[in-house]
């Protein structure tokens, strides 16, 4: 039992709830009496309901994200049906913006915007004294960063186990990019590096390997960023892996010299380039040296061995299929183990409403927010684009066609991968549960029937990835024996080839 449940919804088990341990560890005299409790979309809302009633809280606060907001919305309508008295507290991003206009906020007793993490704690002392806010929609000031009690040592030997371990050692960005809620922050504030690094320590020494860095902009500072990598250099072992998301175009010597020391498999950069076009990249106030990244990009995948998540986004305003098909050739050039081809979302709080007029911008109104279709790119060719995303990242990202993809992309890779993309969609109406088997299968029908890659060579490509996948027995070319869909929403948009001259408007 417990006055005060912490609770959310995690998209996947191996994910945790980083904000809600910042708020156990902050709730001063509190703390002894709250829980956190985490959950993940397989559970059906009543179901945690059931769960939360059985530890008799007095107040629930819940934190809202894009990917929970409609489970979580049910969950307080079941929560309030049957316990009305129960206090529910909201915060999160889903929350923090636009607030009138969410079911889920009429149904809550209190939202709080911003980060709560001194604030909590002080509401639920007013709560549970009887000394009830007058208002419901409250804000939480900015807190310093020097009052707040690290979370780290909430992780369970379970979380260690099992799950990502989130940390940050500084908050903000100082960029502009109007896609991104960060843009609000307007500058970076960092954590005492000496007590996050004895934190960060005691965490490793329970068994801690796996560390998933949040902050926004992790080189931007380079004498911290130097620090925190060679405190993990100096306790390096087969298990370690840090992520880090970085500034593309900064890469000073310094940094250079410490990132080549780390070995295979230990160190994964996200790097987000989301266009090369420097007009689309002015127009959304993405300050960023396409030349310098690409340069900083060829030295990681020569000198280091860094696995490189590289970032580009479909739909931002003002770019078309052709500006997008010739960054994307230019990120394949560059040969990043990853390119995560992400759609366009407009984030609650973020300013990209500004461009929907002038763009034509349309986008879905509920989660999570994505661009429907833009002046430059009409709702069809969209679609196309969002099933070239989801092959790609089965195809390229799952990394089980090393030596057919290179065939598959050719000189052209945008062009030839969107003409495989609608082949298959085509053939089984899927972006996503194709048996790995049928999909060799269907590789061999587009190599060698649509795309033409000679049979002999598609054979040798395809029977040495076949025979590195894990599937029992040998590859036998002969296709995947499926006729295409007849129902007209699985061709091409405008009736012509596949290639980027049938997606152009008008």
């Amino acid at each position: 039992m417990s006055r005060i449940i912490l609770c959310t919804i995690n998209a996947r088990y191996i994910h945790s709830a980083f904000g809600l341990r910042y708020l156990l560890a902050n709730m001063g005299e509190l703390k002894a009496e709250t829980l956190i409790r985490e959950f993940t979309l397989e559970v059906w809302p009543v179901d945690i309901v059931e769960q939360l009633l059985g530890e008799s809280p007095e107040i629930i606060g819940f934190g809202v994200y894009i990917w929970n907001l409609e489970p979580i919305t049910r969950l307080v309508g079941l929560l309030k049906t049957v316990r009305p008295d129960i206090q529910v507290v909201l915060g999160g991003p889903e929350v923090s913006y636009d607030q009138g206009n969410l079911p889920i906020t009429a149904m809550a007793d209190y939202v709080v915007a911003g980060q709560a993490d001194l604030f909590f704690g002080q509401l639920c002392s007013q709560l549970l004294e009887g000394d009830l806010p007058a208002e419901k929609f409250l804000t939480a000031p900015m807190p310093d960063l020097k009052q707040l009690a690290l979370p780290y040592r909430h992780y369970t030997e379970q979380d260690i186990a099992s799950r990502v371990i989130y940390v940050e050692a500084s908050r903000g960005c100082p960029f502009k990019c109007e896609f991104c809620l960060s843009a609000l922050d307007k500058t970076t504030w960092s954590f005492n590096l000496n007590e996050f690094l004895r934190e960060i320590g005691v965490l490793h020494d329970r068994g801690a390997r796996r560390f998933k860095f949040v902050d926004r902009t992790f080189n931007l500072q380079v004498d911290s960023a130097v620090a925190i990598l060679e405190f993990f250099l100096a306790r390096m072992d087969e298990q370690l892996f840090l992520h880090f998301e970085v500034v593309p175009d900064r890469l000073p010597e310094r940094l250079r010299a410490v990132l080549s020391q780390f070995p295979s498999g230990s160190l994964q950069l996200e790097v987000g380039i989301q266009s090369f076009d420097s007009e689309v990249q002015s127009r959304i106030n993405r300050r960023q040296n396409g030349e310098e990244t690409e340069h900083n990009l060829r030295w990681l995948r020569q000198s280091s061995q860094a696995h490189i998540h590289a970032d580009l986004i479909i739909g931002l305003p003002g770019e078309g299929i052709e500006s997008f098909a010739e960054g994307f050739d230019r990120l394949v050039a560059l040969n990043p183990q990853e390119i995560q081809v992400g759609v366009l979302k407009k984030l609650r709080g973020s300013t990209l409403g500004r461009h929907d007029q002038n763009h034509a911008m349309r986008y879905n109104p509920d989660p999570p927010y994505n661009v429907l279709s833009t002046g430059a790119i009409d709702f069809f060719t969209m679609q196309r684009l969002v099933r070239f995303a989801r092959h790609w990242d089965m195809i390229a990202n799952s990394e089980r066609f090393p030596a057919s993809l290179p065939l598959i992309l050719g000189a052209s890779p945008f062009e030839r991968f969107l003409c495989l993309s609608d082949w298959l969609y085509r053939q089984t109406g899927r972006v996503h549960q194709i048996a790995l088997k049928r999909l060799f299968m269907l590789f061999w029908d587009c190599m060698t029937g649509v795309l033409g890659v000679s049979p002999p060579v598609s054979a040798e490509a395809l029977g040495s990835d076949y025979a590195s996948s894990g599937i029992k027995g040998r590859f036998v070319p002969g296709g995947a024996g499926n006729k295409p869909r007849s129902n007209s929403v699985f061709s091409n948009s405008q009736g012509g080839k596949a290639g980027i001259s049938s997606t152009r408007d008008g």
